[in-house]
């Protein structure tokens, strides 16, 4: 057993908003649960004690109110439903906002990172939430740099993560980062975890392709989705769509919110995702089934859009025989 040594045990608290999703609340009050290697404190709490009505059919009885926020070194925030619609009370954020003051660091799981943002202690920072909410949190809030791509951002004082069971992620780079790799290890093992994925949540994003923004060219991106293993230029696609270069690639941003060659790449990256997952092919054989030539592309491409490699991706995803 890895026993780690501290002064005291130190204090986590666990936020329970309405709407609050089991599975966001679960993860730090399992992961931090005091024992010998894990020398910390857990009290869940509420805007007051009492009930808390949450997600997916369950509700929490809360024995704590905000004055834990007080008492914590780290809070967490789970996530909860609707987050782009209501905001969370005043005194929430009041309380939030004392307890950083107080040195308490802020670390919210996947939507959590909207009440989080409602405090202002995010702004000029990164962040990142679940990946069906980046949008929604960069529109309502500006001033913060919402990375999509990544598992979970670590600014210090807060930290936020993407959703669901990348909080597992968030926790253990804390311990990590509290008590060493070993510490981490051990817990990783207990929760039958992996001490630290590869890559960040782009790869769980469902593949956006053929799906448009809009519908002007449709039958044109349909038409290049069977072809990906061909050559496909922007001369090429305008052709088919029977308008210039030049009015195809502006309507098409317009329409896709890309450029043709950037949504030609991701529709080829997202081919080879699916060929990984559901195929025996190696990798130059399937860089050269969806027009990227050679394994080489394959990877950089893969590398700089998904944040990993494609044999890590087909190794997390493969289907189980």
């Amino acid at each position: 057993m890895v026993r780690v040594s501290a002064s005291r045990l130190c204090r986590v608290a666990v936020l329970v908003l309405e709407g609050a999703k089991p599975l966001d609340v679960g993860i730090p009050a399992q992961v931090f649960t005091t024992r010998a290697s894990m020398p910390y404190e857990v009290r869940v709490c509420g805007a007051a004690p009492g009930l808390v009505t949450g997600g997916d059919g369950l509700s929490y009885h809360v024995a704590h109110g905000l004055e834990t926020l007080e008492w914590s070194d780290i809070a967490f925030i789970p996530g909860y439903r609707f987050p782009d619609r209501e905001d969370p009370p005043p005194a929430v954020v009041e309380a939030l906002i004392a307890a950083h003051a107080r040195g308490t660091r802020l670390a919210a799981i996947s939507t959590g990172a909207f009440a989080l943002a409602a405090t202002g202690l995010l702004d000029d920072r990164r962040a990142t939430t679940h990946w069906h909410y980046t949008q929604a949190l960069a529109a309502k809030y500006p001033l913060i740099r919402v990375d999509e791509n990544v598992l979970f951002v670590d600014e210090g004082g807060v930290l936020t993560s993407a959703g669901a069971a990348s909080g597992i992620d968030l926790c253990l780079h804390i311990l990590r980062r509290d008590h060493g790799v070993a510490a981490s290890n051990h817990a990783a093992r207990r929760l039958v975890a992996a001490p630290y994925r590869s890559g960040g949540q782009a790869q769980y994003v469902p593949h956006s392709m053929p799906e448009p923004l809009g519908l002007q060219f449709a039958a044109t991106r349909e038409w290049a989705l069977r072809r990906l293993g061909e050559p496909l230029t922007l001369e090429v696609l305008a052709r088919h769509a029977a308008v210039s270069p030049r009015t195809f690639s502006r309507r098409f941003a317009e329409d896709t919110g890309r450029t043709p060659m950037q949504w030609v790449l991701r529709a080829r990256v997202d081919a080879a995702r699916e060929l990984l997952e559901r195929s025996d092919l190696d990798i130059e054989r399937i860089a050269a089934e969806v027009g990227l030539g050679t394994g080489a592309n394959l990877r950089q491409h893969f590398r700089r859009i998904l944040g990993t490699a494609p044999s890590e991706y087909r190794r997390t995803f493969t289907r189980g025989e």
